[in-house]
């Protein structure tokens, strides 16, 4: 079929759940093919990210683009209905600068998760100047979201607080993202988990803490 969409993730990635959550919130129906990259990557996968060779790839009518905000950003342009980005350039602009901020920052708290000593306290300090700056930078104080009522693409990029934060702390024994130090954010991460297409597809926290506990 011409116009068929199929998303090649990992249940656990929080870049296919991006792009889960923008499908859903779109409507879009699509198939979806699950990688086993721990054993080996499908021919399909290499086929269609022959440069990159990593999840999450959406093939629309056997077109593929890789990179999961590049993905986002092609739904946006190909299904408009149910907005993820703003009309006005300014707030675009600001949406992307997050959506970069998110992608530039987020890393800080798996080098945490996976490293010790030294290592580990720096990335603690990175993680931690991160979450401040979301906090006090991000406007959150009179918005439910980055963008205002409705869900965007900013909160996609941040998606990963939703689940992933949590299950890295508890796995790691860490204790930053506290909700006394970040109202704003953990009420902002509060709505963002209650909104249906959301709250239905995040990974089970339970299969999530067993195989992170394997990796730590």
């Amino acid at each position: 079929m011409a116009d068929q969409v199929k998303l090649y993730g990992v249940w656990n990635s929080p870049f296919s759940c991006r792009v889960i959550w923008a499908l859903k919130l779109k409507g879009i129906p699509y198939d979806y093919i699950e990688e086993d990259l721990r054993n080996k990557k499908s021919a399909q996968l290499l086929k269609y990210n022959p440069v990159h060779k990593k999840i999450p790839v959406l093939v629309h009518g056997e077109k593929p683009i890789c990179e999961s905000m590049v993905i986002i950003e092609y739904i946006e342009e190909t299904w408009p209905q149910n907005p993820l980005l703003p009309t006005d350039p300014y707030e675009r602009a600001m949406a992307r600068f997050w959506v970069k901020f998110a992608d530039d920052k987020g890393p800080a708290i798996w080098r945490a998760f996976k490293s010790a000593g030294e290592e580990r306290e720096n990335a603690k300090k990175e993680t931690l100047e991160m979450l401040r700056t979301i906090e006090e930078r991000a406007g959150l104080e009179n918005k439910k979201f980055f963008g205002g009522d409705n869900i965007g693409i900013a909160d996609i990029a941040f998606g990963w607080f939703a689940r992933w934060f949590g299950v890295i702390e508890e796995v790691a024994g860490l204790k930053l993202f506290e909700a006394h130090a970040f109202p704003r954010l953990h009420a902002w991460t509060n709505n963002f988990k209650e909104v249906p297409e959301i709250k239905e597809n995040l990974p089970d926290r339970d299969k999530m803490v067993a195989l992170f506990s394997g990796l730590a």
